[in-house]
């Protein structure tokens, strides 16, 4: 790629800076004032979505310039780069295609001289047959009883995507079969998951790439000693309730698993990037095949989308810029995402993985330490619930947080006056957050002045409005596919890797290394520092392993 100035270098960024003292005073009430198409204007549509970012403290000399640097960033390149099969995950030589999981059959996309689409169709085509079977009743379990409960057991990308995948499509699924989501190695997790259920009935996922990870695996060894217990301890029992997402053969079939039923991907696949791969089996056994496949179409508009759009008009590029403006130039630290839909309730939850895990980085691509803002906190609940807990503070607070609205026009529940309040509060809080209340509002309506401070709303507070007609498994798709590209535009623009997680390894490599110290029947010799050193005496003392 073209070797590029360093992101403050950038003549663009110096224009940024320059742009923002100029502006940085001026209210979205001042903004409204002078165009009152403002609120039309600045919306782009796209694959079923539709962004309102009129709210945002942007005027259109901003938004050029914040393109401009999009434009000497390489986005462009980069984009192409990534759908072309490019490794750019450099830390780890490897291509980023997870586009590739949502192509359509006959398209192709090559990684390392293969195309690698029809694989990915196979893929699919074997979680069909076997999720068809499951759902039918064809598959059986070890003593003949069909299956009725599917728990997915992983951790990072292999449960937070299917966990919110299920509860976000759940008016889509079988209500005749439960599902559960285990990943925490506190073992309360698996026990709270499998206290009511038959073990006859019930069916484990074990997803991990390498079938080594230790939480997944420590979880999964666990809920196959829960598994024979319950079946009399035939270990034939394994291969009829458990499967595998995996790509280590020789240690699922270690495991009992028959490697007939391991479901593969690549590693041009990050775990926060999965959730359309095999790692969605139980989306899929969940909400059936055609549901599963309107979920990738929904994907792979918002691919195209991105992959074509010019930028003024490019949904995750107009969101980016926007995060760029706000954490680099005024100081924002978090990002609000605010869904106004229930079945959303654990897509802020999702997105922290997606977001922090691959922009949270202190280096460049070449390794040359930053100097600049990256990768907010992204954070959430759905409204309106936050109403009446952190509002609060993005309101009246002294910090600014750029907040993302998701609603739809329609609801799957239709239940009296529900949607129509629902959808008013939605248009209240963005309008409340821009506009605010002037002292002279609170004055004019006879507020005591000992109260009238309290009562100020300085307004000025940014938001973009994320609209579409219904939670659909395609609009599901769309959604999180604009927030997967958002994130790799901020990436570019930092110059960072947004797709390797080093950070997650140290912790890791540590707490193996203490789990024999907690575990031994003898004390060892401790050569952490004091305060860890003390903890961990402290813990074998209170367990009775002085």
């Amino acid at each position: 790629m073209t070797k590029m100035l360093p992101l403050t270098a950038r003549q663009s960024w110096k224009a940024l800076q320059a742009h923002q003292e100029k502006i940085r005073e001026v209210h979205l009430r001042t903004l409204f004032d002078d165009d009152p198409r403002r609120g039309e204007r600045l919306t782009a549509e796209a694959a079923g979505i539709h962004l309102d970012y009129s709210k945002n403290r942007v005027t259109d000399e901003t938004l050029a310039l914040l393109r401009r640097l999009a434009e000497e960033s390489g986005l462009r390149e980069r984009i192409d780069a990534m759908f072309r099969g490019d490794k750019i995950n450099l830390t780890e030589n490897r291509s980023v295609l997870h586009v590739a999981l949502r192509a359509p059959r006959g398209t192709s996309m090559v990684v390392d001289g293969k195309d690698v689409v029809p694989d990915v169709h196979a893929v699919l085509g074997a979680m069909a047959d076997f999720s068809n079977r499951v759902r039918s009743g064809a598959w059986k379990g070890h003593t003949g009883k069909r299956i009725r409960n599917v728990i997915n057991i992983g951790i990072g990308g292999s449960d937070l995507g299917p966990v919110m995948a299920y509860e976000a499509l759940k008016h889509y699924s079988d209500r005749a079969m439960t599902f559960r989501f285990v990943s925490n190695v506190d073992g309360t997790d698996l026990v709270e998951a499998t206290r009511d259920l038959d073990p006859a009935e019930t069916l484990f996922i074990a997803s991990s790439k390498t079938f080594t990870t230790l939480e997944t695996m420590t979880n999964a060894e666990s809920a196959r000693q829960w598994l024979l217990a319950g079946l009399g301890g035939d270990v034939k029992a394994v291969a009829r309730h458990f499967v595998a997402v995996s790509t280590n053969a020789r240690k699922v079939s270690e495991f009992g698993i028959d490697t007939a039923n391991m479901f593969g991907f690549w590693d041009w696949v990050g775990g926060r990037y999965s959730m359309d791969s095999a790692i969605g089996l139980s989306t899929m056994i969940a909400i059936g095949p055609e549901n599963f496949r309107a979920l990738l179409d929904g994907f792979h508009r918002m691919d195209e989308h991105f992959r074509t759009a010019p930028f003024e008009r490019n949904l995750p590029v107009l969101l980016a810029l926007l995060t760029v403006w706000y954490g680099d130039f005024f100081g924002a630290e978090t990002v609000a995402v605010l869904p106004y839909e229930q079945y959303l309730k654990r897509f802020p939850a999702y997105l922290q993985q997606l977001t922090m895990e691959s922009n949270g980085k202190h280096v460049t691509r070449e390794g040359a330490e930053i100097s600049y803002p990256t990768g907010p906190v992204y954070w959430g609940e759905p409204g309106t619930n936050g109403q009446h807990s952190f509002y609060q503070l993005i309101h009246q607070g002294t910090r600014l947080i750029p907040c993302d609205f998701i609603a739809f026009d329609q609801t799957l529940n239709p239940l009296g006056r529900h949607h129509d309040m629902l959808l008013a509060n939605v248009f209240a809080q963005t309008e409340a957050l821009a506009f605010g209340k002037t002292r002279e509002q609170v004055k004019a309506e006879g507020t005591p002045d000992g109260l009238v401070p309290h009562r100020v709303f300085q307004g000025n507070r940014p938001s973009n409005t994320i609209f579409a007609e219904r939670l659909t498994p395609g609009i599901l798709g769309t959604l999180v596919a604009l927030y997967e590209h958002s994130v790799f535009t901020q990436g570019a623009i930092w110059d960072v890797d947004s797709f390797d997680q080093w950070g997650v390894e140290l912790g890791k490599v540590l707490a193996a290394r203490i789990v024999p110290e907690l575990e031994s029947a003898t004390p060892t010799k401790l050569t952490h520092d004091s305060s860890t050193n003390a903890l961990i005496r402290r813990y074998r003392m209170l367990r009775g392993r002085v």
